[in-house]
Formats: structure tokens, sequence, C-alpha cells
């Protein structure tokens, strides 16, 4: 599978897996910019992609970030479909008490590559019956120990 990655900038990183094995190429700031408490912004990576065809590309957070600042993608996962040109962004929200510095070149989201399925639609008057039906939203509780 071959991802085809063009630099808008001289400043952007191309994405590359840190690791062997790694599910997420890492994806990298080419700007500096503060999230003030509860912001969000779209901070640019200064590529666009081509992806394999039959494939999207989900934007997802670090855990790090996550877990250490509460910075996170707003939209998680992010979806890049087949066709997008554009530059590649990534909204995130600092969901933190303080503000946090993106700094130019810093690791701000993973992407990952994942086939996708194209379903046939069919408009029906009525859906077949299920043992759950249209139990949702905490229908099921708790799980209670016994």
């Amino acid at each position: 599978m071959l991802l085809r990655v063009k630099r808008l900038s001289e400043d952007a990183v191309v994405p590359h897996y840190a690791h062997p094995g790694d599910a997420g190429l890492d994806l990298f700031s080419i700007e500096h910019r503060e999230l003030a408490s509860g912001a969000s912004a779209l901070v640019k990576t200064g590529i666009s992609i081509q992806l394999p065809p039959g494939t999207e590309a989900q934007v997802r957070p670090r855990s790090g970030m996550a877990l250490k600042h509460a910075v996170t993608v707003l939209n998680t996962p992010g979806t890049i479909d087949e066709g997008y040109r554009g530059e590649v962004g990534v909204i995130l929200i600092n969901h933190g008490s303080d503000a946090f510095v993106v700094e130019k070149g810093m690791k701000i989201a993973q992407m990952i590559i994942k086939p996708v399925i194209t379903a046939d639609i069919e408009e029906v008057d009525e859906l077949s019956d299920t043992h759950r039906g249209e139990g949702g939203f905490g229908s099921t509780g708790f799980h209670k120990k016994s």
C-alpha cells in the first residue's frame, strides 16, 4: 500500500511510523500556536496526501497529549476521504485548565489508514426485529456483580 505525501511547506515533516508495527503515522505541526484553556484551533501540518484506492485516513489523538495536558483531537476520529487533496489539518482542543503551546515540529496527532466499505442504500418501510430493538443511550445500565 502506497501513501503519497506532498510537502506544502519547507517546515513540513513527512508523516512516519515512530516504531515498527505502529498503527499510526505521526502528524506534525508547522506552526507555533497557543491554545487557551477551553479553546480549539485548526493546526496546519503543511502536507497533502493521496490515499490508496478504497481507503480513508483517520486523524486520532495522541494519548500522551491527552493524559499529560488534556489536549485532544476535537472531531476524533477526523476523516480524510480518498479524493481530498487539500492540506491535512488537525482540530485540537484544550480541555486542560492551563494554556497549551503547540510548537513548530511537535507531534500533534496520529493518522491511521483504513479500508472503506461502501454500502448500497435501500429505503424500506420496516426494519427486521432484534432482541435489542430500539434500546440505546444507556439502556443496558450497569454490570451487576453476582
